[in-house]
């Protein structure tokens, strides 16, 4: 056998042992129901009664939910991605990782499997939510060109946020102790533009909430779906970078403790 049929094969079984983990990775989110309807019920409860009870008294105009909306979407991400965190922890613990240690098989994929599928639960959470907000009075202003760079954006986000958690999980000494390590990151939107505008907070407060990376994002967001201001060159570099760092910790200390 040939050099290059050698490394055609290597190209093969490492596609098709990707596709296995991608695979049951899906099966795992899709049986999951609870975890799926919370992604989705939590995100939507808090539009609900950010709209209907303090709408009105930050933006009496009764335009607040076209406000709230890219905030509720990054909630929803963040909530999703904080999964990953407890189904690596729990890989880790349960003798999954164990046993491919007998296989020819990259243990890596394990974690390649769990973020490919929290993209495709998160985007499927938040065509949910964009359609509760539709429904509550959301009406963007987007065209195709702007609709297509804010999939591109929460598609990196959710890859960047699902490799930092798949990271916490990888520290973590249990899920239990994953799913509390992880639910700290779920404060960062709060402390945002994503629910009333960075002026309006304490002055020590804006400091942070202007330099921490939601508020870009956020801004960006509500600048493409509605119009306003935003800095996509800092948005996108943003969560390019967390991108690369998340997987590089992530892949870093898994095969540290996995070795």
């Amino acid at each position: 056998m040939t050099t290059t049929t050698l490394a055609s094969a290597r190209r093969v079984s490492y596609t098709a042992a990707a596709g296995v983990f991608v695979g049951r990775s899906l099966r795992q989110s899709s049986r999951d129901v609870e975890t799926l309807l919370m992604s989705i019920g939590l995100p939507a409860i808090l539009m609900a009664m950010f709209t209907y009870v303090f709408g009105g008294a930050l933006d009496p105009s009764g335009r607040y939910v076209d406000y709230v909306v890219p905030g509720i979407i990054l909630v929803c991400a963040g909530f999703g991605a904080s999964q990953t965190a407890v189904a690596v922890s729990r890989d880790l613990a349960d003798g999954m990782v164990d046993r491919l240690r007998t296989m020819a098989v990259p243990r890596g994929l394990i974690i390649l499997g769990h973020v490919v599928a929290s993209a495709a639960r998160n985007l499927v959470a938040t065509a949910v939510v964009v359609g509760v907000g539709l429904a509550m009075g959301f009406r963007p202003t987007a065209g195709i060109v702007e609709w297509a760079l804010t999939v591109a954006l929460l598609v990196i986000y959710i890859v960047a946020i699902t490799y930092i958690y798949a990271a916490i999980g990888v520290v973590a000494g249990s899920p239990e102790a994953a799913s509390g390590y992880g639910f700290i990151l779920l404060f960062l939107p709060y402390v945002s533009s994503a629910f009333v505008s960075v002026a309006t907070m304490p002055g020590w407060m804006q400091a942070f909430a202007r330099k921490q990376p939601i508020t870009p994002l956020i801004d960006t967001l509500r600048g493409w779906l509605i119009g306003g201001d935003g800095n996509a060159i800092v948005a996108f570099a943003w969560v390019v970078g967390l991108a690369v760092a998340g997987a590089a910790a992530a892949s870093f200390l898994f095969a540290r403790r996995t070795t």
